[in-house]
């Protein structure tokens, strides 16, 4: 694609670089930019300049935050004797559009992929483990996508919190295999939360 403004190919090339975003609509992106007055493109820009500078991984659960801890992990009324523990960000705002999870959560960053050389010290297992020591930690549910990676991880992270005496549950089987958390719909997710199983009990479904 040759335009008559360098500037606004440069714009088009940073917007494709977006996913899910092809050159058309990075082009169509980047002319409503254009159209807009100075001072609104000026704030969206600022926005994301912020989001980028300021956004940061909460202390406690590693899900995003902009203080230290996490709106989730600073509400007092959330059940601090239970982790949700999920693969990264996407699958907590999945779970938290169902409303029926009030407990805590643990973002891993990742599953335990050998064929991709992630094990479990490139993700943030040490710092569950740790969380799981205090003695308060009566719960923990591997919400886990279905996948050999998902149920890798489940069985290395089970193993590690039997060991510190915590009961570990997944969720029940609504969800389809090899199917992702966050592209699951809120009723099945939901439902799936409720009745979730002790982990061996769930694995010989």
């Amino acid at each position: 694609m040759s335009l008559s403004s360098a500037l606004l190919e440069a714009a088009v090339d940073q917007l494709a670089t977006l996913p899910g975003i092809g050159r058309r609509t990075a082009m169509r992106l980047a002319l409503d930019l254009l159209r807009r007055e100075p001072q609104e493109v000026a704030r969206f820009s600022e926005a994301i300049r912020r989001m980028r500078e300021d956004v940061r991984f909460c202390e406690v659960c590693c899900n995003i935050s902009d203080e230290p801890r996490c709106a989730i992990c600073r509400d007092p009324n959330r059940d601090q004797a239970t982790i949700c523990v999920v693969e990264d960000i996407r699958d907590v705002i999945a779970i938290e559009n169902t409303r029926q999870y009030k407990g805590r959560y643990h973002v891993l960053g990742g599953v335990i992929s050998p064929m991709d050389g992630i094990g479990p010290d490139d993700l943030n297992t040490r710092q569950l483990m740790e969380r799981i020591q205090d003695g308060i930690v009566r719960e923990v549910i591997l919400a886990l996508g279905t996948t050999l990676e998902g149920d890798t991880t489940g069985f290395y992270l089970n193993r590690k919190v039997h060991e510190r005496g915590v009961a570990v549950t997944m969720l029940a089987r609504g969800i389809s295999v090899g199917g992702e958390l966050s592209m699951t719909d809120e009723l099945t997710l939901g439902r799936s939360i409720a009745d979730r199983k002790p982990y061996e009990q769930g694995m010989k479904r």
